[in-house]
């Protein structure tokens, strides 16, 4: 069940992209002083287009912080306090997927896991890769954060499930989340589903014709899902969507409590499509990567996912504005 993440991005400051200044800044530090963590990049003076500018910061995000290896405590990340690289993590997330394209951010990740591998690789008593190997999953992966993303974890974890550096012990569980992020990615077509409605009659998920589909896996009783409820059916706008049959809500409920969901069911709106996967096949057959719940997943027209697992800070102001 979804939590409260804390103030994961208080200080993502991302305006600090925009406005940085070039160099690195400083001397080689001594061992028990921290270093700053270094400005973002400039990108050069011949790009205009911002997604190109936007594309270049992203690559070369990393590049300063992992030019050398400084000295420092354990208590530091190649010379640099631990939560200020956190807060680099934070601002680089932001960045990926609040500017680039959506190519170009998964790319990056793979060239950031790389730069990370080969940093490591050539200074083995490095905390660096451990480091990562620790916060990328918190950010990315976690079911609490507020920017998790699988496809921009997908890189990540690939790399993770094949490195000579993680344990091996490790990289079987590695590789399954890898399987995992790669269900229902977006721009790709969502696997249908069947489910059963109250009335007992089984409909798919490609039955449901609208502009635009809101998946919505809920589990009765749950505090996060009646909050997500709330939301969707205190937004004026998306009542006027689902009315006009721009929008279409189908609420699945995927365990095997029945008689439980049957009971509660009374909660969910008669406008939505509400019914159960009777032949559990999404825990089953894992078609659905659903680790919490509720998970929200928005498909367009052609049931292609648009927002996979999606945080509903991001999803109603979404579906308001279709």
């Amino acid at each position: 069940m979804r939590t409260g993440f804390g103030h994961i991005l208080a200080v993502v400051g991302i305006s600090l992209l925009l406005s940085a200044c070039g160099g690195k800044g400083g001397r080689v530090q001594t061992v028990q002083t921290p270093r700053a963590f270094p400005p973002p990049p400039q990108a050069p003076s011949v790009m205009s287009e911002p997604a190109e500018i936007y594309g270049y910061i992203a690559d070369h995000f990393w590049d300063s912080f992992l030019d050398k290896p400084y000295p420092g405590d354990s208590s530091l990340v190649n010379g640099v306090r631990a939560d200020d690289v956190e807060s680099a993590l934070g601002r680089y997330v932001t960045l990926l997927e609040t500017f680039c394209e959506r190519g170009k951010a998964t790319k990056s990740v793979e060239g950031f896991f790389k730069k990370v591998s080969d940093f490591q690789a050539n200074n083995p008593t490095s905390n660096v890769f451990g480091f990562f190997e620790r916060m990328v999953p918190k950010y990315l992966y976690d079911p609490n954060s507020p920017v998790r993303d699988e496809d921009l974890y997908h890189p990540y974890v690939k790399g993770l499930a094949t490195s000579e550096i993680v344990r091996e012990e490790m990289r079987p569980a590695y590789s399954r989340d890898a399987e995992m992020c790669s269900l229902n990615r977006v721009g790709t077509k969502a696997a249908d589903i069947i489910f059963t409605g109250l009335d007992g009659r089984k409909r798919t998920l490609y039955g449901i014709k609208a502009e635009n589909t809101l998946l919505f896996f809920s589990n009765p009783g749950c505090p996060a899902c009646e909050d997500v409820i709330r939301q969707l059916t205190g937004s004026e706008a998306i009542s006027g969507k689902i009315s006009s049959g721009k929008l279409a809500i189908v609420n699945i409920y995927i365990d095997l409590e029945i008689d439980k969901w049957k009971a509660s069911a009374s909660v969910y709106p008669k406008t939505w499509h509400n019914g159960y996967d009777q032949s559990y096949t999404i825990r089953k057959d894992l078609t659905y990567n659903v680790r919490a719940i509720p998970s929200l997943y928005v498909l367009d027209e052609d049931k292609r996912v648009v927002m996979k697992d999606a945080p509903v800070e991001k999803v109603i102001p979404y579906l308001e504005n279709i």
